[in-house]
């Protein structure tokens, strides 16, 4: 009795192993990329900044501590997490945002501030390789199509 017990376990493991989603590896980069809106001046800009390192946005101070996507095969999926804050005037910081910010919805998790809009557009490492591009197939002629004899 106990051997068809153990036939079945196993079984049931292989198929959940089989029917699990796949999990895409993530990649993490050194850069995050950011937009953002200043709504006094209706100016955007774009802002890269290094993993760690302390970034100007207009009167904000923003600090991204990482910054994944994943591999150009699959779906993109690219989040950094990110807080961006304000200095008081007692030399204290405001945290205005802190969490996650998703580039495929920007709208879900960006700071929304009086004056400023900030969310991610991406992540790079400027140490990779870029990534490889197809060439198009040469076009034929038309002195080639001319060349051809007829049937």
């Amino acid at each position: 009795m106990m051997a068809p017990r153990i036939t079945l376990a196993f079984a049931c493991c292989a198929i959940a192993q089989f029917t699990a989603p796949a999990e895409a590896e993530q990649i993490a980069n050194p850069v995050g990329l950011f937009s953002s809106l200043d709504k006094i001046t209706a100016v955007t800009s774009s802002i890269e900044a290094r993993i760690g390192e302390e970034v100007a946005v207009g009167s904000l101070k923003m600090k991204v501590f990482a910054c994944y996507t994943r591999p150009i095969t699959e779906k993109p999926d690219t989040a950094a997490f990110v807080q961006i804050y304000r200095d008081t005037s007692d030399a204290a910081r405001e945290t205005l945002f802190s969490g996650w910010m998703f580039a495929e919805n920007p709208g879900l998790n960006a700071l929304e501030n009086p004056v400023y809009d900030v969310w991610l557009t991406g992540c790079r490492d400027p140490q990779a390789p870029p990534p490889i591009v197809e060439a198009p197939p040469p076009q034929k002629t038309p002195e080639a199509a001319e060349d051809v004899p007829e049937d």
